[in-house]
């Protein structure tokens, strides 16, 4: 089964206002035996994907058409190749698709968060009410941008994906400071595609960062039933109507130390983090300039 010969019609081309042109080659190919396969016609006009464009060298074969049995006769088939500009996605389509680069794409929206601080102009104070106890159930909006890489790999990092799933930046990445990236999850699905004439087999992989301007430590205001007078610990107390101390039916302010502090006074806010600390440029790399 072979080509006994090929004749290229005129071409065309299009190239609408703020898009990306497009070309189109049309081929008559004659066979020497009509149950000549398409990728044997496709390699004789040299119209294969991914090749370029003889006129155009930037434009890229994207699509290709054959239709046997041309005009009635079965020693003839058309062959129509399309062109065009890669998109950013497809600019390495011709390597196998794990040494192509990640894809990277960011988006901001806002979440709701406690409310833990209010701004006294331009001091940040512990969310209480005038007589200091804490205010609890109040939330804010916070901008959150989530990060999607998307990436080729030959198996799924499986092992990997657990190790590193609901941690955080140990150092700043991408812009935001230590602790304020978490890790929230890595997915994958198997898929196929055929490159240069061979079919492979691989992973697609997702990994999702989600970025929070205040980090994902706990805030904790520093209140509680009991305190520490020294090494020893004590019940907490308000002052009675005839100045006697009487065990507080609400939590009291204390100072981060374990002291309770004055009445009126504010409790220090504690920092907790609960998520382990990792580089994430060594597991996720950096997005392209």
């Amino acid at each position: 089964m072979s080509v006994h010969s090929w004749r290229e019609l005129p071409r065309t081309g299009t190239h609408l206002l703020g898009e990306s042109p497009e070309y189109e080659r049309r081929f008559i190919v004659t066979l020497n035996n009509p149950d000549t396969d398409a990728g044997t016609m496709v390699a004789a006009v040299g119209a294969t994907h991914w090749s370029s464009h003889p006129e155009y060298a930037f434009a890229r074969c994207y699509d290709v058409a054959v239709a046997e049995g041309y005009e009635g006769n079965r020693y003839w088939a058309e062959v129509i190749a399309k062109y065009r500009i890669p998109p950013a996605d497809q600019q390495n389509a011709n390597l196998l698709p794990w040494e192509r680069p990640d894809v990277w794409k960011f988006v901001t929206q806002g979440v709701a968060v406690p409310a833990l601080f209010y701004y006294d102009g331009a001091e940040q104070k512990p969310m209480t009410n005038s007589a200091g106890d804490y205010i609890e159930g109040v939330t804010a909006d916070e901008a959150q941008q989530k990060v999607t890489i998307t990436s080729n790999r030959q198996t799924f990092p499986s092992a990997l994906a657990a190790a590193v799933t609901n941690c955080v930046n140990d150092a700043s990445y991408l812009g935001f400071g230590q602790d304020c990236v978490k890790v929230q999850g890595i997915s994958g699905e198997q898929a196929v595609e055929q490159v240069n004439g061979a079919e492979v087999r691989y992973w697609k992989i997702t990994s999702e960062l989600l970025c929070r301007q205040t980090g994902w430590n706990l805030l904790i205001p520093d209140v509680g039933f009991n305190y520490l007078d020294g090494s020893v610990r004590k019940r907490a107390y308000v002052i009675g109507p005839e100045g006697e101390q009487l065990a507080s039916s609400n939590p009291v302010p204390l100072n981060g130390t374990g002291g309770m502090r004055d009445g009126g006074d504010l409790p220090a806010i504690l920092t907790r983090r609960v998520y382990k600390r990792i580089t994430m440029g060594t597991y996720f790399g950096n997005p392209p300039a």
